[in-house]
C-alpha cells in the first residue's frame, strides 16, 4: 500500500488536514501525518519510507530526497516550489508538482489589502490617499495577477500588466492595458505588484535602474520571494526617494535597517501569510492530494515541475 505523507512545520487548517485524509484513505492509501516539527530528522522518521508527500513551504532538500527510497512524487500545496531541490528529485526520478492557482485569490486580497494599510497611512488616524484612479502595474499575469487586477479594477484602478510568456490578447481580454517591458510598467506606474517567481534570471531583478524610474509616490507591493528584490539598491532609493513605500509578504534581510531608518513608509508581515487563509489551505490541500491519487492511479503528471 502507497503511504502518502502530509508533512508540514507550518499546519494546514484542520478541515483541509480531515479532507486530505479523507481522500487519501477513500483512494486506498495509507495516510502518514507531521506537523510543527522542529528539525530535519523528525520530518526523516516520517517521511523515510513515503511514497509520496504533500508539503507547503516545507524544504525538500538533497539530503531529504536522498533519505526517502521509496519517494515518488512531491506535491508543493501552493504556487511557489523553490523549497525543493528538483535537481536532487529528478536525479531520484521523483516527480515534483505545484497546484497553480489554487491560492490565488487569497494571495491577491492580500496584495490589495496591504496597499489600502499603505495608502491609509498604516491606520495610523492621520489623512492618507485612495486607491481609485491610481495606476496599478502587474509584473507577472499568472493567476495571481489575473485575480489582483480583477480585485483592483473594484477599486478604480487603472490596471497595467506585463508578461513575457502570456499572449497580449489574453490580457486585454480582462480589460488590462498591456505593456512592453517590466521597465515600461515600473515608469507607467505608482502601484507596482510583484508576482514573479525567483529563479536565475529574476533574483535581485528589482533594482534601482527600474525603481528610479516610478513616478511620485511610488509604492511596491512584494507578495512573491524576497530574493528578487536587489535588497542593497531598494535601501538606496528608500534613501533617495523619500516618497517610495515598501510592502512585502516576506520581511527582507535588511528588515532591521528599515524599522530603523524608515517608519511608516513599510509595511512586513511577520511570516509569509499570501496563502494563510482557511479557503486556500483547503483549496490547495485538496488539489494536492487528488494530484497524487491521480498520479499513483493513472500516471498523470499535468502539474509536473521538473
Amino acid at each position: 500500500m502507497k503511504k502518502i505523507l502530509l508533512a508540514t512545520e507550518k499546519p494546514f487548517a484542520a478541515e483541509a488536514v480531515e479532507s486530505i485524509k479523507k481522500i487519501v484513505i477513500d483512494s486506498g492509501f495509507e495516510f502518514l501525518l507531521i506537523e510543527n516539527y522542529k528539525s530535519v530528522s523528525e520530518l526523516l522518521d516520517v517521511a523515510k519510507n513515503a511514497n509520496a508527500m504533500i508539503i507547503r513551504s516545507d524544504i525538500v532538500s538533497k539530503e531529504v530526497v536522498n533519505a526517502c527510497p521509496n519517494l515518488e512524487i512531491v506535491v508543493r500545496a501552493g504556487a511557489g516550489y523553490d523549497n525543493v531541490d528538483l535537481n536532487a528529485a529528478s536525479a531520484k526520478k521523483v516527480v515534483v508538482m505545484n497546484t497553480p492557482g489554487q491560492n490565488s485569490n487569497a494571495v491577491a486580497e492580500l496584495a490589495l489589502g496591504m496597499m489600502v494599510f499603505m495608502a491609509r497611512g498604516l491606520f495610523n488616524g492621520k489623512s492618507g490617499t485612495e486607491l481609485k484612479g491610481k495606476k496599478l502595474g502587474i509584473l507577472a499575469y499568472g493567476n495571481v495577477g489575473k485575480n489582483i487586477a480583477r480585485i483592483a479594477k473594484g477599486f478604480g484602478m487603472e490596471v497595467y500588466a506585463f508578461d513575457a510568456f502570456v499572449p497580449k490578447a489574453n490580457i486585454e481580454k480582462d480589460n488590462v492595458k498591456v505593456v512592453g517591458s517590466t521597465q515600461e510598467l515600473f515608469e507607467t506606474c505608482q502601484y507596482v505588484s510583484l508576482n514573479i517567481p525567483a529563479t536565475e534570471q529574476t533574483k535581485k531583478s528589482i533594482n534601482k535602474a527600474l525603481i528610479s524610474k516610478m513616478p511620485k509616490g511610488a509604492v511596491i507591493v512584494n507578495t512573491a520571494r524576497k530574493e528578487i528584490i536587489n535588497e542593497a539598491e531598494l535601501l538606496e532609493m528608500m534613501e533617495i526617494r523619500k516618497d517610495l513605500k515598501y510592502i512585502s509578504d516576506i520581511e527582507p534581510d535588511c528588515k532591521d535597517i528599515f524599522a530603523e531608518k524608515y517608519a511608516g513608509r513599510f509595511y512586513f508581515t511577520p511570516k509569509k501569510m499570501g496563502a494563510q487563509t482557511e479557503e486556500a489551505n483547503v483549496n490547495a490541500g485538496i488539489a494536492a492530494a487528488n494530484q497524487i491519487v491521480n498520479f499513483f492511479k493513472n500516471g498523470d503528471t499535468k502539474f509536473k515541475v521538473n
